[in-house]
């Protein structure tokens, strides 16, 4: 176990953050984060992405790190530490973010995909004890990683547990990936802010109509607040993460299903019908070994996941990190 903390450094379509991470999960620095600028490109956000690094190190007092970890939204390779297009980045098409930190830091850099990168963390770091876990980020976007028999899951091309793009409708809604029916094009905050706007064309009787740009957490509050249009959206989206969680536990048989991401804030009017729909239609003996849970991490979950990969790669004597 390298005893040098790591820097660690997560990639949103919402924003960016970085922290200090020690090998036993806690950070070292306040957590870091700021908008990411999508509109300005990929090279206007790695740079913000760095300059939020050199703060996180600043405040830890500069210490000697170990490693670099970068989670991102994929698809990415995460030997080369390119990026591939991820529907949530547009225009990161063939981006070396890998080599651009590592040119920037010195140490190794280890890019991994940042819901399975959260998944580790969640398995490392979470508090959970158990050896098979899948991790669900319910945020801008939609995906998810998996932990089996202790090990990540990762699959023949590096892509495994793409769980944002299992179809949950095949003739459904168009997805960023180009398929319809994902997952992510129901129950990201994106679509879930979406659906809502659509659905005011023919309810401007709704009290979301008097908010300007909508967002998930203007749905879920209007929800709350009992009106019927939000309602109606919110119960959809927790239907269709139930049914998928349902789906991951048959096929999975975790022990635990962990869900993070900003949408999570909602708490229990998120968590108590994607458990109750998930564990009653899952098949009874891998619902009975199973549990739905929120994350404890928070916003936290992505720096930490990124830091989870960089110790994992380094004890496996990874000589895949992309160096300078």
């Amino acid at each position: 176990m390298p005893e040098a903390p790591v820097l660690a450094l997560d990639v949103g379509g919402t924003k960016l953050a970085a922290g200090v991470v020690s090998a036993e999960g806690t950070l070292l620095s306040s957590f870091r984060s700021a908008e990411t600028p999508l509109a300005a490109g990929p090279e206007a956000a790695i740079s913000r992405l760095v300059d939020l690094g050199e703060k996180a190190l600043a405040e830890a007092g500069h210490p000697e790190i170990a490693a670099v970890g970068v989670g991102c939204g994929g698809p990415l390779d995460p030997r080369t530490g390119v990026i591939l297009g991820p529907p949530g980045l547009p225009g990161w098409d063939e981006v070396p973010l890998g080599r651009l930190v590592a040119e920037h830091f010195g140490p190794p850099t280890y890019v991994e995909n940042d819901a399975t990168a959260a998944a580790l963390g969640e398995y490392r770091w979470g508090g959970w004890n158990v050896e098979n876990l899948v991790y669900l980020t319910v945020s801008t976007g939609f995906g998810g990683g998996v932990v089996a028999d202790g090990k990540l899951f990762r699959g023949a091309a590096d892509q495994g547990g793409e769980l944002g793009h299992v179809v949950v409708d095949w003739q459904g809604r168009q997805c960023g990936c180009g398929a319809r029916g994902c997952a992510e094009a129901y129950v990201s905050g994106t679509s879930i802010a979406r659906r809502a706007a659509e659905a005011l064309l023919d309810r401007p009787d709704s009290s979301l109509a008097g908010v300007g740009t909508l967002t998930a957490k203007d749905v879920f509050e209007h929800a709350r607040g009992g009106d019927p249009v939000a309602r109606a959206i919110w119960d959809e989206t927790t239907a269709i993460l139930g049914r998928m969680v349902a789906v991951i536990v048959n096929v999975w048989e975790p022990d635990l299903v962990v869900l993070g991401g900003g949408v999570t804030r909602a708490g229990g009017p998120l968590l108590e019908p994607v458990r109750e729909t998930a564990l009653r239609q899952a098949m009874p003996p891998a619902a009975k070994a199973c549990d739905v849970v929120l994350s404890h991490h928070g916003d936290t979950v992505g720096v930490l996941g990124a830091a989870a990969i960089a110790y994992d790669r380094l004890e496996a004597d990874d000589a895949n990190g992309v160096r300078a």
